[in-house]
């Protein structure tokens, strides 16, 4: 089975190379596609059963050992975000494919489109899968320059000032990620995260504590937690619908990954634990004030996107049990749940070619199935039972109130007034957008919806149903991955069975 590890890797990677081959031939290249994202899915499936039945799967790549080669580690944590984040990619995919057929690829050109998004998902999945710290930066680059090309498809003026901020910031985190990694291989001589276990551990306390903030700092802009957010809602919406909700769903939770991993692998004991609490709380609050005051649902949307980060990093603030199961779980909710709606929103733009609530009303009467499909997700993101984001949330409030203490009272606090505050914001959109009386429509409406784009969301808002229906299960994994990293071990001797050297 260890075979099977650098799949979802190598598989976009070959499938990029094939469809950039296949230029001129459409069709093939989105058949290509689709075949390659469903075998990646078929794949994870396969690493999350059985790393969850036999522990942690490591691969030496080229056939060099660690900690001189490259390791690919497949545990219980990484098998569970590559099944999301496949399931949420190939379904973003049927979405762009039926809107490139109905506009005739004018918003996102074929020839470029598919090459670049299966090399965004091998960028990704190589995050998930990295063993060290400069693999995890390659994965980081890979993705982030495939990002450059998908967040200005078409050209437009809006399109480049938003990539040009999109770039600055992320070359900014890159570098400061790249510093912490050069520091950490002058202090250490190694860069397996296995091998760094114990180098960090013999480090001066004040120096770890260095290592350690660059790090945060790094992961923090890529995660877009507060203050290292404001570039998000600013990016994010311009780029095209499914651009916008393969990015907003999954690549800031590639941040929230590497915080998992880091923060409980190479630095645990919680000497930033306050400091994560401050910045959860602040992410929280400053994020769902933004989302409350928007006219726009795209600009809404982006910032309740930010809001919804500061529980996960609570969770990971609290490095107990049930806080760090919490935050794994709210991952994979809020990574399928954030990208439905905003493929709903695609859908709401589609139909009355506008986002703007000041200028949308009575989509529920002229669509009704676009109504289920944005009503669904929308109170799930909100928390209200017994949808996942409810029970997601209530494992982190639980974790909170068995830590006691002020700063996770607060944030207990914090969580339950931004969930209400949530639900508030959403329930705006569903009032205004699809309740209140029809408004005039736009330039550039369309009376229809091209099937495939509605099928793919459908399959997201069934996808995410299912997380409630499977929660006890899910929780389990969830549960047991939080144990293997608490516990360092399994991961260390899965990548060095006799003892790290």
């Amino acid at each position: 089975m260890t075979n099977l590890v650098p799949l979802p890797v190598v598989m976009p990677l070959l499938g990029a190379a094939l469809t950039l081959v296949l230029a001129r031939h459409p069709r093939s290249q989105r058949a290509v596609s689709v075949v390659v994202l469903t075998a990646t899915l078929a794949v994870a499936c396969v690493l999350l059963v059985v790393a969850h039945r036999d522990g942690p799967l490591v691969v030496n790549v080229g056939g060099w050992p660690a900690p001189v080669g490259i390791v690919l580690v497949a545990d219980q944590l990484s098998a569970l975000m590559l099944v999301v984040s496949a399931a949420v990619t190939l379904c973003v995919l049927l979405y762009s494919i039926g809107e490139g057929r109905a506009d005739g690829d004018e918003g996102t050109p074929v020839a470029i489109y598919h090459p670049t998004y299966l090399v965004l998902t091998a960028g990704v999945t190589n995050a998930f899968l990295s063993g060290d710290l400069f693999n995890l930066f390659v994965g980081f680059e890979i993705l982030l320059a495939a990002s450059y090309v998908l967040l200005t498809l078409g050209g437009t003026e809006v399109r480049i000032r938003a990539g040009t901020t999109y770039v600055v910031v992320s070359l900014l985190s890159s570098l400061i990620f790249l510093s912490a990694i050069g520091l950490i291989y002058s202090a250490t001589g190694t860069l397996n995260m296995a091998q760094l276990v114990d180098r960090l551990d013999a480090l001066p306390d004040n120096l770890r504590l260095v290592l350690q903030l660059m790090l945060l700092v790094a992961f923090g802009i890529k995660a877009a937690v507060f203050p290292l957010s404001a570039w998000l809602p600013d990016s994010y919406p311009t780029a095209p619908a499914p651009v916008t909700a393969v990015f907003a769903g999954l690549l800031t939770k590639v941040g929230v990954y590497a915080i998992i991993r880091t923060e409980t692998l190479l630095f645990p004991g919680g000497r930033t634990a306050d400091l994560l609490m401050i910045v959860a709380l602040l992410t929280m609050v400053v994020g769902i004030f933004g989302a409350v005051a928007q006219s726009d649902i795209k600009r809404l949307l982006s910032f309740t996107l930010v809001s919804h980060i500061g529980y996960m990093i609570f969770g990971v603030a609290l490095m107990s049990v049930t806080g760090l199961s919490g935050a794994i779980f709210y991952v994979v909710h809020h990574i399928t749940i954030q990208t439905t709606l905003f493929l709903a929103t695609g859908l709401v733009e589609r139909r009355t070619g506008s986002t703007n609530l000041d200028k949308l009303g009575g989509l529920a009467k002229m669509a009704p199935l676009l109504g289920v499909i944005f009503f669904l997700p929308a109170l799930n993101l909100a928390g209200i039972p017994p949808f996942s984001g409810f029970l997601g949330k209530l494992g982190l409030l639980q974790a909170g109130v068995e830590a006691g203490g002020v700063l996770p009272w607060l944030l207990v606090a914090g969580g339950t007034a931004t969930s209400l505050l949530t639900l508030y914001a959403t329930m705006k959109v569903w009032n205004l957008a699809f309740w209140r009386s029809p408004k005039q429509v736009s330039e550039g409406a369309q009376t229809s919806l091209p099937p495939l784009m509605v099928g793919a969301t459908l399959g997201l808002v069934i996808f995410g149903l299912a997380l409630t229906v499977v929660a006890g299960p899910l929780f389990d994994v969830s549960s047991d991955a939080a144990e293997d990293l608490r516990a360092r071990t399994p991961y260390v001797e899965a990548v060095f069975p006799g003892g790290t050297r």
